[in-house]
Parts: structure tokens; C-alpha cells; sequence
């Protein structure tokens, strides 16, 4: 049976039938220009970038024909009325690369422009023809005329040197002729004058430009009730005072709090998360709210908020800037509850749903509602004013709670107004979510996240992660905080497997992501967990809980040498630009790291067995240095200083974790 065709003249007239009117197809762009990064979204969000970052641009941009293209970048930051423009190279293939730096915080846009570059064209193929000795008077004349409509469009000084440089063709052998319009001064007095025939743009695309600090920093977590010396003590902003300098010296820029807000009464947790708190329990600082006051006030046994911001002032003197949770729950004495009722959702029985996140439970803490009808805008706003408040406080920088908890369109709003007037405020995302809401988060206006990395252990698991963040769209979007451990989370891997376990996890945290941060106790190797859970045991949430920060057997020393290498090393700054390499052994993960200008290569080799010494053979990538495969190289241990000489592409290690569990190395050509 053969199927019949369609009607081909039915079809011309049918209606349904989508077609292109000529008048429509005559104004389409003749320069097809596609494929831009970065681009996020089609250009719905800002890529990232920091203040000083050298943005690279690339496109794919192409025409009908053979004529030489014009193609570059222009850029501005949103507060500036003129652009800023640099010539795109071609890199073949259709592909064109450029480049730009941005100089100061907020919002930017750059566009891509392209059009036919009747001159450049007419030059390379004067050229091609010269040099096969094809008879090119007729060319020659057409070049002059060029030259000539160029300087009658043109006025003044520029008119003038264009006639110039039309009178000395004149004058000129033909041979003399094609190297005076192939002389790259004739090029640029060309270029200053061409009327860009079909001239073609992109979208302009947004660029969010951050402080440095969004992209490269040390955090460092604890809980200032606990900075005293008596678990029946509660610690004060006065207290955290005594630490400032070791967290300065072991290279830590950022101090984070949890919630230092007052804490309910009502369903206070105990110890180890029990249900039941005695009397002298501090409760968990999540459960915000009580007669005190919310999230605007401070708990009182903290300290006031003149101590607050002494400490603030302190903790600059040593280099360091505070970083705030910002958490939106409510215990159920919050005062929201009587003053907003609207905000929540209340049962039939007059009682309100307290969190859970199964299996874990949050009896002591209930949860607003965005889209409650009281609730908008009043409660929007009163988040925005709470974040604003502590701006004010001289707090730049804000870990926010289960963000993906809340709806997208308030933290796109709220960043993006916060970020209007305060410019160098971050926001880190602790969301440990799908893959599409992390990367959302950061589309939206977070400038750090929380990662999987605490999960990654063997090196198929960091190797595909560490890939996957340094590619499109994560690169463009997500900046991963490398955390090694968190009040909430004691990693498995952790648990047993002592002193190395800890210097492989910060030497992985530190090395593979411009950002890291720990939690208070992991320099000193605490592992204690709830059997079957990566809980920590006795969990500093909920309760006092003193240390000896000089306790034997700590990491201190190796956790200030790791920073002070992070600090001296460019290539170390950003989580991009890692590469994995080559070495003959899946307990030894061994990647690089190269700043941009090739001036500093970093070469990471990390054994991922804390028990057992590892050794292998592994490769120098002397391919990306220009070098040929028995090339001499140089390299320096930048744990202690030691230095040697490379010798060829292979050589070999061996790794012993109850020394050193891992290699940071230096590699020069002299």
C-alpha cells in the first residue's frame, strides 16, 4: 500500500501553516552569532564573576559567504552610561575568544557585535593573491577606493590621514602598494572608519561581579556559647574574643556563628537531641524566638549588642569578618506567633505544624508560610529588613539555612535588593538538595553553596565531581564550599579513621575549591558519633560543650600551612581550572591547578587510604607547559620547603599516611 504525498499547493495555502513573511526575512541578521558563555539560561541569570577576575567570553559567530568578519565584546557595569569595548580573536572553526576585566562590585552586562569587515576582507584576499602571483592591479584599484569613500565619511585629523595614506598608494609599485595595505597601521585607520555593513548583536547578558571573598576564602564554624571553660558557664561575645588570634593564625578569614538569637522555651531540645530539656539546657540556637525577641535581637547570655559589635570590630583588627546564619523557622514562643498569626499555618485545633526534615524531627520549631495571604509582602519585607539590620551591624556575609526550603522568587528578590544598596554582601546556600536546586540557588543570586562533596570519597566519586563543577552551566553558576564537616554532619569517613582521615579531608577541601570552611572540633580531630548515623555524639546544638584547642594529637599547624599555601598560590583560589592527571593507583586522587597568566602551576597528589601507604606512578604534564616528554623540571614540597629536580613525563611517589597523607607540590621550569 503506498501512502499518498501531501498536497504540495494545499500546503502553500494552508492556514495552519507557519510562514516567513519576505518583508520579516529581509530585517533577520545576516551574522548568525551562538553558542555565548558565559550564558546562563539564555541570559535569565548573571553569570559570576569577582571584582579583578579577567572575564572570557566565547561564541560561535558566522556568515554566508567568505568575507572577514568584525567581531568583538562590549561590556559596562549597570551604573555606567558608555560601554567598554575589545576586539574577539578568531580561534577557527567559527569560534571567537575575548576578554575583559571588571573592576568594581554589582551588576554588569556585556553583548557580543560582529559585522562584515569589507576591508579586512579585501585584504586577505589582496594578500592570498599577491603570494600566488596573481596579477592584482584591478584589486589595488579597488583597495584606493576604498581607502577613498573611507576618508570622504570621515572629518578632521582622520579625514586628513586618510587621504594621506590614499595619495601615498598612488604614488607606489604595485608590490609597495599591497605591504602598505597590508601594514597593520593602514588596518586600524580602516577600522576607525568602517561602517559596519550588516551589523549583528547579541542579547546583552548579565554578570553579577562580587568581592573577592565570594570566590576565595577560609571558613571557620563555632558556637560562641561555647567558648568558656565550664560546660554550667554559657560563653559570651566577650569570650569568643580569647580565640580571634589562633583562628587568625591557623589563616582563617571568615567566623561563622549558628543563630545568636534568643531560643525558645516551648519543646526545647535536651541533649543528643532529646525530647525532654532539663532546666540548665541552653536549647538548640535554631529555635529562634522567645519574650526576648526574634531574629532582629540577640540572646541575652550571649551578650549585648554592643558586645556584639566590639567583637565585630575585634575580629577585623585580626583579619577576620563574621558571618551570621540566617534561619527562617520560629520556635513557638517567637513573637511572630502573636503578633503575625497570619504569617503560619495554624490546624483546626488551634495548634501549628512543628518542621521535620523524616526522619529527623524539629519539635521546636515551626516554619512561616510565604504565600499565607497576611503574609505578602509584609513578611518578605520583614526578612529583607531583618538581613539589612545585621548589614548594619557590620556583617557582610550570611550563611543561610535549608534555603531550598523556601520559594525561589524571595531569595531572587531578596539578594538582588539587599545586593542594590549593599553591594558586598554573600550569601552561602546550605542546601544539600537535588542537583537542579543547587544549581537554581545559585542562578538566583547565592554566591556560595554547600556541596556533595562531603559524600565524595573514592577517586571515581571526587573525580567525576571535581570535573562536573569546573564544566558548563555549574561553572557559570555555582561557586561549591568545600565544608569538611558541620554541626549537623560528622562524615562516615571520618569516624575511624583518625588523624590522616582529617588531613585527607582538609587537604581535599582546601586544594580542590577556593572555598573551604570546618566546623569547631575538627582540628582537633573529633569523630565521636551516634552508632549508625553521621551525628556527631554529645551534638554541640544542644548543649555547652568546652574544648582544649591545644589538646594532643591536633592538626593545627598542618591546617595554617594549608591556608598559608591557599593564600600564596593564585592558582589556588578558585575551584576552576582543576585538572585530573594521571596516576596509576585509585587510592591516589592527583590533579593541578594553573593560574591563567601560567605563572604558578600547583600539583595535588592525595592518598585516600588513611591506614595503608599507597605508591604509584604518575605523569608531570609537561604537554601543558610546552614541554617535551624528558623535559627537566623543578619542583617544591609546599608542606615543608624541600626541593628537587623532575626529570622526564613519568616518575613515581609513595604516599604514608602516618606521616603525610598527601603531596602539594610546585612546579617551574628553572
Amino acid at each position: 500500500m503506498t501512502a499518498e504525498l501531501p498536497n504540495q499547493a494545499a500546503r502553500t495555502h494552508d492556514d495552519s501553516i507557519s510562514t516567513l513573511p519576505l518583508s520579516q526575512a529581509l530585517l533577520l541578521p545576516r551574522i548568525a552569532i551562538e553558542s555565548t558563555t558565559p550564558v546562563i539560561d539564555g541570559g535569565e541569570f548573571a553569570a559570576k564573576a569577582v571584582v579583578g577576575q579577567r572575564v572570557k567570553v566565547t561564541s560561535k559567530v558566522f556568515a554566508d559567504g567568505h568575507d572577514e568578519l568584525a567581531v568583538r565584546v562590549r561590556w559596562h557595569a549597570l551604573r555606567e552610561e558608555s560601554w567598554h569595548s575589545v576586539v574577539m580573536a578568531d580561534v577557527g572553526n567559527n569560534g571567537w575568544e575575548g576578554a575583559f576585566n571588571v573592576s568594581e562590585q554589582g551588576p554588569h552586562e556585556y553583548c557580543i557585535e560582529a559585522w562584515i569587515d569589507h576591508f579586512a576582507s579585501f585584504c586577505h584576499e589582496l594578500g592570498k593573491k599577491h603570494e600566488a602571483g596573481v596579477p592584482v592591479s584591478l584589486e589595488l584599484q579597488e583597495g584606493r577606493s576604498q581607502v577613498l569613500q573611507a576618508a570622504e565619511r570621515s572629518d578632521n585629523e582622520l579625514r586628513d590621514r586618510l587621504m594621506l595614506l590614499h595619495q601615498e598608494l598612488s604614488g607606489l609599485l604595485e608590490t609597495e602598494q599591497v605591504a602598505l595595505f597590508l601594514h597593520e597601521d593602514s588596518a586600524h585607520l580602516m577600522t576607525q572608519v568602517d561602517h559596519r555593513p550588516y551589523l549583528s548583536a547579541s542579547p546583552a547578558y548579565p554578570i553579577e561581579v562580587e568581592r573577592e571573598r565570594a570566590q576565595f576564602a577560609s571558613w571557620y564554624e563555632l558556637f560562641p556559647r561555647s567558648i568558656t571553660d565550664d560546660p554550667a558557664r554559657h560563653g559570651t561575645f566577650n569570650d569568643v574574643h580569647s580565640r580571634l588570634s589562633m583562628i587568625h593564625d591557623m589563616g582563617f578569614d571568615v567566623l561563622y556563628f549558628p543563630p545568636i538569637h534568643p531560643i525558645g522555651r516551648q519543646h526545647r531540645k535536651g541533649k543528643n537531641n532529646s525530647l525532654v530539656a532539663g532546666p540548665e539546657d541552653p536549647g538548640s540556637p535554631y529555635a529562634i524566638g522567645s519574650e526576648e525577641g526574634g531574629h532582629d535581637a540577640i540572646h541575652s547570655q550571649l551578650g549585648t549588642r554592643e558586645d556584639f559589635r566590639h567583637l565585630v570590630a575585634a575580629a577585623a583588627d585580626h583579619g577576620l569578618e563574621i558571618a551570621l546564619d540566617f534561619a527562617i523557622q520560629c520556635s513557638q514562643d517567637h513573637p511572630w506567633l502573636e503578633q503575625h498569626p497570619g504569617w503560619f499555618n495554624w490546624r483546626p485545633d488551634g495548634t501549628i505544624k512543628y518542621a521535620e526534615n523524616p526522619p529527623k524531627k524539629y519539635q521546636d520549631i515551626v516554619n512561616v508560610d510565604f504565600y499565607a495571604a497576611d503574609a505578602i509582602p509584609s513578611l518578605w519585607i520583614e526578612l529583607r529588613d531583618i538581613v539589612v539590620c545585621w548589614v548594619k551591624e557590620g556583617v557582610k556575609t550570611f550563611r543561610v539555612d535549608n534555603p531550598h526550603t523556601k520559594p525561589l522568587p524571595f531569595w531572587q528578590w531578596l539578594i538582588s535588593d539587599v545586593r542594590a544598596s549593599y553591594p558586598e554582601v554573600i550569601f552561602l546556600a546550605e542546601a544539600f538538595t537535588t542537583p537542579a536546586m543547587m544549581a537554581r540557588l545559585g542562578k538566583v543570586g547565592y554566591s556560595q553553596s554547600y556541596t556533595y562533596f562531603t559524600w565524595r570519597n573514592t577517586k571515581a566519586q571526587l573525580s567525576e565531581y571535581l570535573a562536573q563543577l569546573n564544566e558548563s552551566p555549574w561553572r557559570e553558576c555555582f561557586r561549591p564550599h568545600f565544608f569538611v564537616n558541620t554541626p549537623d554532619i560528622n562524615p562516615s569517613f571520618l569516624h575511624e579513621s583518625g588523624r590522616p582521615g582529617f588531613l585527607i579531608r582538609a587537604a581535599l577541601a582546601t586544594m580542590g575549591s577556593g572555598l573551604w570552611g570546618m566546623y569547631s572540633g575538627f582540628e582537633l580531630c573529633e569523630a565521636a558519633a551516634i552508632p549508625g548515623k553521621e551525628e556527631y555524639l554529645d551534638s554541640e546544638k544542644y548543649e555547652i560543650r568546652p574544648r582544649d584547642f591545644t589538646a594532643p594529637g591536633n592538626i593545627i599547624a598542618e591546617i595554617a600551612q594549608l591556608n598559608r599555601i591557599r593564600r600564596q598560590n593564585p592558582a589556588l583560589h578558585s575551584h576552576l581550572g582543576l585538572k585530573l592527571y594521571n596516576a596509576w593507583n585509585d587510592n591516589i586522587l592527583y590533579f593541578g591547578k594553573r593560574s591563567e597568566d601560567a605563572s604558578n602551576f600547583i600539583l595535588v597528589a592525595v592518598s585516600l587510604d588513611p591506614s595503608n601507604a599507597q605508591e604509584a606512578h604518575f605523569e608531570l604534564p609537561l604537554w601543558e607547559m610546552g614541554l617535551p616528554d624528558d623535559a627537566q623540571t623543578q619542583g617544591e614540597d609546599l608542606m615543608n620547603g624541600h626541593r628537587w629536580t623532575w626529570y622526564g613525563k613519568t616518575q613515581w611517589m609513595r604516599i604514608e599516611p602516618w606521616h603525610q597523607p598527601f603531596g602539594i607540590w610546585r612546579i617551574t621550569t628553572s
